[in-house]
């Protein structure tokens, strides 16, 4: 199970929603994370309205009551720059101040990066810049400034890591003994010697590696090896897919680069055979030959060059929406069995694995009818927008929130793509209809029940009211162009790409239908990784918009 970098879904969100504004709107915000950052107080909680006030200058109308504990809010606000700084692609050249890498912090201090790792769990904050074509993460001299002026302590004994002498060394593995017979795990044990010493774990952890790989017979953790436990292994799997060298990983847990290569292969293993994939059997598949019948060519099906009339009244993009045709009953037969085929083929592949010894060759080919199989449901998902459009029109009320409407009917959609048996020979158009009426009938009695029992004197003026506010259209008009330009361009992207950004921010508004742990489940892959993806992908969509000469608020 993947977990969030973030401990509160609604920062989360905030950041997913400002992930599109202008760069220099970014970095705006950015900055005033940072202060508020510095600005918060031990043991107060504070209120997600005005949070988002001072980082972005806006109040939102959501989320009135929530409150968010102080040390929730440091870690998240942490994740926030440095997400926030990754999608505005700044080169470190631009930067307003000198910039220092993990490198340059471990040098200046004299400590591990592992230790400089830390410190960014410990308040560093940090940002991410290009340094060439590569995004890295960075910090401003600034907030390495202030951080060393809060935490002079902890940069004491960290960077009291040096050569240790004979004597100390005898000292330090004289009292590891004791402690081990204790029954202290090898990190307890580091870690309150490096206390006791006031030396840096790091210093102490090599010194008794050293030790037990010059006198095995003598070692103080024979059965050191051994003990990896499962979020260290995927930890070590995670770190991989940062980009962080097999050797830094290996000399970090004490393993050889042979086995650290072996270890991320296993938590790839364990995260696809982990992955749950749905899918319709029909005979069809255990037929001989069935693989060059499901997988060959589309069928062909002449249409009317005529194109069908735009409902009037809708934004630019859900009017794109109509430029998609209509699936036949042929069609919707072919794009339907093939995706429920890719998926029992991966099945099968993955029930033929050996998670003790799987092999990178299998994995990839698992991942890749995977990767089909989505990129097949997202053209069905594609192909039927415009019917919840239409549901959604004809269920509209007075208080209702049309663009809620459709996302929630978008839902409604996603999952009925996923339970349709084609098999039966029934349209899917009625199939998605009878699903999406029925979420409507369910979803909207119980929205205007609690509204009615929520209801003040005054609400209903306030809900009738003309919003004066203009940044609000604004942003709208923005997002509207930003996913249409998306959706002209989406097939300019890998494979992979497209399939996260459709799960991400895919045909509708507003909101995502997966978050980045679900798109990681599904990938088999960390949800920092699918931001990186994600990242990347916007990055490609921006360059294009550029050479296209397509005028987009949001993607300069």
């Amino acid at each position: 199970m993947m977990v969030s970098r973030y401990y509160h879904p609604a920062l989360r969100q905030l950041t997913d929603q400002l992930r599109y504004s202008p760069m220099d709107r970014k970095l705006e915000q950015v900055d005033r994370a940072e202060q508020l950052l510095y600005a918060l107080e031990a043991g107060r909680d504070y209120g997600y309205q005005d949070l988002c006030e001072r980082i972005t200058g806006y109040r939102p109308d959501k989320y009135p009551d929530l409150k968010i504990e102080d040390e929730v809010l440091r870690h998240d606000l942490r994740m926030f720059v440095e997400d926030l700084s990754a999608s505005a692609n700044v080169p470190v050249e631009s930067a307003r101040e000198p910039v220092l890498t993990v490198e340059d912090v471990s040098r200046e201090f004299n400590v591990s990066t592992k230790t400089v790792d830390r410190w960014r769990k410990r308040g560093l904050v940090s940002r991410k810049f290009k340094f060439g074509n590569r995004s890295r993460v960075g910090f401003l001299a600034s907030s390495v400034s202030r951080f060393v002026e809060d935490h002079a302590d902890e940069i004491g004994r960290g960077t009291s890591f040096s050569q240790v002498s004979e004597d100390e060394r005898e000292m330090i593995v004289r009292r590891a003994r004791e402690l081990a017979r204790q029954g202290l795990q090898p990190s307890e044990v580091a870690q309150q010697i490096a206390d006791e010493f006031e030396r840096a774990a790091e210093t102490v952890r090599y010194t008794l590696k050293r030790f037990d790989e010059q006198y095995p017979e003598h070692a103080l953790f024979p059965d050191a090896l051994e003990s990896l436990s499962a979020e260290d292994r995927l930890e070590i799997h995670d770190l991989f897919k940062q980009g962080i060298a097999v050797a830094d990983l290996a000399t970090w847990f004490g393993r050889t680069r042979t086995s650290i290569y072996r270890i991320v292969t296993e938590v790839r293993a364990e995260l696809l055979l982990g992955q749950k994939i749905d899918f319709m059997d029909s005979e069809e598949f255990h037929q001989p030959g069935a693989e060059d019948v499901i997988l060959g060519p589309a069928p062909v099906v002449e249409r009317k060059a005529s194109r069908t009339k735009d409902p009037p009244g809708l934004p630019h993009y859900l009017a794109s929406l109509y430029t998609v045709p209509l699936l036949t009953r042929e069609e919707e037969q072919y794009y339907f069995r093939k995706m429920n085929y890719l998926k029992f083929k991966a099945v099968q592949l993955r029930e033929s694995l050996d998670p003790r010894k799987p092999r990178a060759k299998e994995l990839d080919a698992l991942e890749t009818l995977v990767e089909q199989a989505v990129q097949v449901k997202n053209f069905l998902i594609r192909s039927n927008l415009r019917l919840v459009v239409s549901i959604a029109k004809k269920h509209m009320t007075p208080t209702a929130n049309f663009f809620e409407m459709v996302s929630d009917g978008n839902m409604s959609l996603f999952r009925a793509i996923e339970k349709f048996d084609y098999t039966k020979g029934n349209k899917f158009s009625t199939y998605a209809t009878w699903a999406i009426m029925k979420n409507y009938a369910r979803s909207i009695p119980t929205e205007l029940t609690r509204r009615d029992r929520f209801r003040t004197g005054t609400e209903d003026v306030f809900m009738f009211s003309p919003e004066e506010r203009g940044s609000q259209y604004e942003a709208e008009s923005n997002n509207a162009q930003q996913h249409q330009v998306i959706m002209s361009i989406l097939d300019q992207l890998d494979e992979r790409e497209r399939n996260i950004i459709v799960h991400r921010y895919g045909l509708e508004r507003g909101s995502e239908p997966e978050t980045l742990e679900q798109v990681g489940t599904r990938l088999g892959v960390t949800k920092e990784r699918i931001r990186q993806i994600e990242s990347r992908a916007m990055q490609k969509l921006r360059k294009i918009a550029v050479d296209e000469k397509l005028d987009i608020p949001g993607l300069e």
